[in-house]
């Protein structure tokens, strides 16, 4: 089967592999124990954040390791709010989010925070003018996605920042999208707090990280008094951290060439696309957004039937954000763009990675033609009573 699911999750790359086993075996103690195993142990994590630290501009003593991305935006944003020491109760975000930014903002609207949804354009990207008009002194944070996760959209994180950041806004970022893929400078973003995923990046599942900035205060969600001050609480996954490393060193080397390969895959796979008798629309813009997400309509075809259509023919896709999977409502992001129900359920998701070579074009391209004339044919074929 051809993997086209990258954005979901990546395979882990054989050095994460390697490193997960050696770690596992040999540096098996808690990290916080005192006797030397654990102290082995507590190397190996202090070594990792700096890796992961480097990679962003920052200080490794500012990178908090978590279970995953979810967990790393919920803790980053309620830390965010509690170190704030004055009565605002603004919140500024997106209807484009990830599920697990909306779902905490959802949360804290039923706590008696107002929660202002800043408008998007066609292609996803935020009003900056309506950005404008919703800030003020009483807005207490704002969230924005680096990067969107089913259209491919890059935000203007730094004009963002350069917008609420005279009112005092703190900001917090989702960059699982970004990570690895563009640069991601904390400290050129302008941003307070940031969110990263390993497994988006050939690493283990059930790790992830967040930067907080040291020049914000944050309150810790949970508190120990015998313990100092720290994001989250937990026997440290420490083998999923030096993998979580090792894949961060990995993407890192290649990190601007594939960018160059893949937006030159995406771009000669929409050119075979294109070839094909039959109209498809590119969702977001096709050539500014990522060139590792592409958002597709084929107007006519609802989207589960050709994803399901797709895997039986050797082909992996996703309907969209894999938070949203098993879900029966339209796509979220999709009626948010303002597009019909029908539209909505229209939507599918393409996105590479560094399996995906250009000689699978001349394999994936006949599939999704037969998927289409099979379907189409079908959907004209008179039936007896109208012949």
């Amino acid at each position: 089967m051809i993997y086209l699911d990258y954005a979901a999750t990546t395979p882990m790359s054989p050095k994460a592999i390697e490193v997960y086993s050696q770690v596992s075996a040999k540096y098996y103690g808690n990290a916080s124990s005192l006797h030397d195993i654990g102290s082995n142990a507590r190397q190996i994590k202090e070594a990792s954040a700096k890796v992961i630290a480097g990679s962003l501009g920052v200080l490794a003593k500012d990178i908090w390791f978590t279970s995953g991305a979810t967990e790393s935006n919920a803790l980053a944003i309620q830390a965010l709010l509690d170190g704030r020491k004055d009565d605002r109760k603004q919140i500024i975000t997106t209807e484009i989010e990830h599920s697990s930014v909306l779902n905490v903002f959802r949360r804290l609207e039923k706590e008696g925070w107002q929660v202002d949804w800043l408008k998007i354009d066609q292609t996803g990207k935020v009003d900056l003018n309506h950005l404008k008009e919703l800030v003020s002194e009483q807005t207490a944070l704002i969230s924005v996605q680096h990067i969107n996760s089913e259209l491919g959209t890059i935000q203007p994180l730094k004009e963002i920042a350069d917008i609420v950041k005279p009112f005092g806004v703190l900001f917090h970022s989702d960059c699982v999208q970004s990570f690895g893929k563009i640069p991601v400078d904390a400290r050129e973003l302008g941003v307070d707090s940031i969110s990263i995923s390993s497994h988006k990046i050939y690493g283990p599942k059930g790790v992830g990280a967040v930067w907080m900035s040291p020049d914000v205060e944050w309150g810790a969600y949970f508190t120990d008094p015998h313990q100092k001050k720290s994001l989250r609480f937990g026997t440290d996954n420490v083998p999923g951290m030096a993998a979580f490393a090792a894949a961060v060193k990995e993407i890192m080397v290649i990190r601007d060439s594939e960018f160059e390969r893949i937006s030159s895959f995406k771009k000669a796979f929409i050119d075979e696309l294109r070839k094909l008798p039959y109209e498809f629309i590119i969702e977001g813009v096709e050539n500014e957004a990522s060139p590792y997400i592409m958002g597709v309509r084929f107007p006519g075809f609802e989207g589960q039937m050709f994803m399901l259509d797709c895997s039986q023919t050797g082909l992996a896709i996703s309907t969209g954000s894999a938070c949203q999977v098993g879900s029966d409502l339209p796509n979220r992001t999709m009626m948010t763009l303002g597009r019909t129900i029908e539209q909505a359920r229209e939507f599918v998701r393409f996105s590479f990675g560094k399996d995906v070579k250009a000689e699978l074009i001349d394999e994936i391209i006949p599939k999704i033609d037969t998927i289409l004339s099979r379907h189409f044919e079908k959907v004209l074929r008179p039936t007896k009573n109208q012949s």
